[in-house]
């Protein structure tokens, strides 16, 4: 299982943070960010192909402010994103969504909640049961 990062110029400092974080709890850690990539869509984008290259990887992408990789992220079909900025989103979101991409805003989250919410995501394992119901509409669309 991989964690996958990518951010825009607005999101870097924060995924800099986010990635070092993860890295010093052993997870392995792919960044996908390249200075090329300057727009949330490229970089959410590119995260989406490398989350989908293998079942167990999960994403991370930091723009200013969460909203427009959300939105990227969810035109992608079989991906379930989710916009967090608390922690208890985030680990719900596993839980009960099988979110594999979660988006955060770097201009809304600072850096200790930031760490908070990277731990509940990537701690966080799906339920299944009677969630899958609704995770197996999500993965139809688009």
């Amino acid at each position: 299982m991989a964690i996958v990062l990518g951010a825009d110029k607005a999101g870097n400092h924060l995924k800099e943070l986010v990635k070092g974080y993860l890295q010093e709890k052993g997870f392995e850690v792919l960044d996908v960010s390249d200075a090329s990539q300057e727009d949330f869509v490229d970089v959410t984008l590119a995260v989406a192909k490398e989350v989908n290259a293998a079942e167990g990887n999960l994403g991370i992408v930091i723009d200013a402010y969460g909203a427009g990789p959300f939105m990227v992220a969810t035109k992608i079909k079989g991906m379930v994103a989710a916009e967090v900025s608390d922690e208890r989103s985030a680990y719900m979101t596993r839980a009960h969504n099988n979110s594999r991409i979660i988006t955060m805003g770097a201009e809304i989250v600072g850096d200790e909640l930031a760490k908070n919410i990277v731990k509940g995501f990537v701690e966080g394992h799906y339920d299944g049961g009677r969630h899958q119901v609704r995770v197996d509409m999500l993965n139809k669309m688009c």
